[in-house]
């Protein structure tokens, strides 16, 4: 090997860890693909709860009350249910990055993922706030397309500190909660699609291409 090819060699190597030293590296594709499974399985639950067949157009009447101005005990039921399945499957996706970050040797709290947590963390956290705002003011039909909304300004904001195929995910997630703010009725199987099947296929790419 040539001295110039060497010194190549040690360019590329450097690069390397500089990207790693940038870049939260352990994400979990699988529970990407977990946290999907779980958005299936809630979103069959809000199907039943509100005896509604899989893909009907839903009626936001069983879930707000408009005389009372509040949740139905069905939509308390959903909300119960949708508070569950974010529970689980952030915990989910903290213990198995964090697993995935001790086999790496690295640290599941370095300056590198608390940088990537903070940028996905204040579009969620406004997004929260915006989705309490629309059940107080009764607009219940776009609470759920709103979680797609941040929720993929989050994966956006988020990406640059992470596995690119996040901000992908995160666009994804924006055009499908920018569609389906104009079919409303069918808002819980547009989200289903977002959280539950794109999760799902990007998990399993993110699985196989980095950690199998």
């Amino acid at each position: 090997m040539s001295k110039q090819e060497e010194q190549l060699d040690a360019i590329q190597d450097i690069k390397r860890l500089m990207e790693r030293s940038s870049r939260f590296s352990a994400l979990s594709g699988l529970s990407g693909a977990i946290a999907g499974l779980l958005a299936l399985i809630s979103s069959f639950i809000t199907f039943t709860i509100l005896e509604t067949p899989l893909g009907e157009p839903i009626s936001y009447a069983d879930i707000w009350s408009a005389s009372t101005e509040s949740l139905t005990e069905k939509g308390i039921l959903i909300l119960i249910n949708l508070g569950i399945l974010l529970l689980l499957a952030f915990g989910i996706s903290a213990y198995l990055s964090a697993v995935n970050a001790k086999k790496q040797g690295a640290s599941p709290f370095d300056l590198t993922a608390r940088r990537m947590l903070l940028n996905f963390s204040i579009p969620l956290l406004a997004g929260g706030i915006y989705c309490a705002i629309l059940l107080v003011q009764g607009h219940i039909e776009l609470v759920l397309l709103a979680t797609l909304l941040f929720y993929g300004m989050g994966m956006l904001n988020a990406g640059k500190y992470t596995i690119d195929l996040m901000r992908y995910l995160g666009i994804c997630m924006i055009a499908l909660g920018l569609l389906g703010s104009f079919f409303t009725a069918h808002g819980l199987i547009i989200w289903t699609t977002g959280f539950g099947f794109l999760h799902i296929v990007f998990g399993l790419i993110i699985y196989y291409k980095n950690e199998k």
